[in-house]
């Protein structure tokens, strides 16, 4: 199969230049977070007032009382992926499929 071909070789060029890494001296080297300089400027963590809700949701396309309304994604034991639509319990809400 020519993709398990190309994916060998790929692999096989991988695994070789992590070898040559290895042989690499690195013990002058200081660890880093970042292959570039990245300055990370910190600031206070102080707490300050909660948005409002309503600012908060003023953009959601849908919503329901205080949550943003969104489409289910994982399908439930009683909502097959083909969207039955609803929870486990077949009352729908928050989480009921969305057009």
């Amino acid at each position: 199969d020519q993709e398990v071909d190309r994916m060998t070789h790929d692999l096989d060029a991988i695994l070789g230049y992590v070898a040559a890494l290895k042989e690499l001296d690195t013990s002058d080297v200081e660890p880093m977070t970042h292959a570039v300089p990245f300055d990370c400027p910190l600031r206070p963590d102080v707490a300050e007032a909660s948005l409002p809700l309503d600012e908060a949701l003023k953009n959601a396309p849908r919503r329901e009382a205080s949550f943003f309304q969104v489409p289910r994604i994982i399908a439930t034991s009683a909502s097959p992926a083909s969207g039955s639509g609803g929870d486990a319990s077949g009352g729908g809400g928050a989480g009921e499929d969305l057009p």
